[in-house]
């Protein structure tokens, strides 16, 4: 099952076509085409590539009133290291350009520092001449948004700004110039992207914010939820120890925390339902993992 981050960022792009030519452009410095509207695509290629091996999202740029195709852009979001997609990747690039007859760029997104260097790596296919250097936009490429008027006329950007630089210093005023947005958008996207910034922002960040919200701040979206749920309602339907470790683990990981190795290892070494149960409720609401397994209150 894709992580929360990882369907986090895919949303973000499906929700506003123009963010993978912008960040393209912006920040990573690659000429894009004119054009007059950008839209998503299916990226369903069932009959090259099985259903969990679908590119993430595939943007089209369209120009003139006969909306001709003048670039599709491929967007991977990649948060760990997949062997498979130094193999998928072209085969993406290929059946895109196939299908809509224009140049094709490969836009690897990532908010992991350390994998920005095994995505950027180039692609021998072992055809002369043929090598394949995927586009990386890492967290140093994402534009630091605290411009309130800005985060108004691209939500999506200042969304993924606090996802990549959402622990920096310019955590809060990130968060601020979002909030400056949020009036702006729909229901749906606002508890969406809230429950976003907020669970990307240091400890710190994330108090100020809730203070200027007016009180305790919960997972507002049903987006957010459903992920929160699968790992709580999971550790009660089964009453095994090993399910039980597992599901506290996976409501860490759902929520976006990090999840120490000494954390990951007391959890699955409990063989105490009782702690574990106690572990659960703690994981639902914690802003910090170590915070499930401190051994005072209850």
């Amino acid at each position: 099952m894709p992580s929360v981050t990882h369907e986090a960022l895919v949303e973000l792009f499906k929700n506003r076509p123009t963010l993978a030519a912008e960040m393209l452009q912006d920040a990573l410095g690659q000429p894009v085409p004119a054009f007059t509207e950008a839209r998503v695509e299916s990226s369903d290629r069932a009959e090259i590539v099985p259903a969990d091996r679908r590119a993430d999202v595939i943007v089209v740029l369209l120009v003139g009133e006969q909306q001709r195709p003048a670039m599709a852009i491929v967007v991977e979001v990649q948060l760990g290291v997949d062997p498979d997609k130094p193999y998928v990747w072209l085969v993406y690039l290929s059946q895109t350009r196939s299908r809509h007859r224009c140049p094709t760029r490969l836009l690897v997104v990532t908010t992991e520092p350390e994998m920005v260097r095994w995505c950027v790596r180039p692609i021998d296919t072992g055809h002369p001449g043929l090598t394949l250097t995927p586009l990386v936009l890492g967290p140093e490429g994402v534009p630091v948004v605290t411009d309130p008027e800005q985060a108004k006329a691209a939500p999506e950007v200042v969304v993924l700004s606090a996802m990549a630089h959402g622990h920096s210093e310019a955590g809060e005023a990130i968060g601020v110039a979002f909030l400056a947005a949020a009036a702006g958008l729909d229901e749906e996207r606002r508890a969406v992207y809230g429950d976003l910034v907020l669970s990307s922002l240091s400890a710190a960040a994330r108090r100020t914010l809730e203070a200027m919200m007016k009180g305790g701040y919960e997972f507002q979206s049903e987006f957010a939820r459903s992920y929160v749920a699968k790992g709580v309602e999971k550790g009660r339907q089964e009453a095994s120890v090993e399910t039980k470790a597992h599901a506290v683990l996976a409501v860490l990981e759902a929520r976006g925390l990090e999840v120490p190795a000494d954390v990951r290892e007391r959890v699955l070494a409990s063989t105490d339902l009782v702690e574990l149960d106690r572990w659960l409720r703690r994981a639902a609401v914690a802003s910090d993992a170590r915070e499930i397994v401190v051994t005072t209150g209850a």
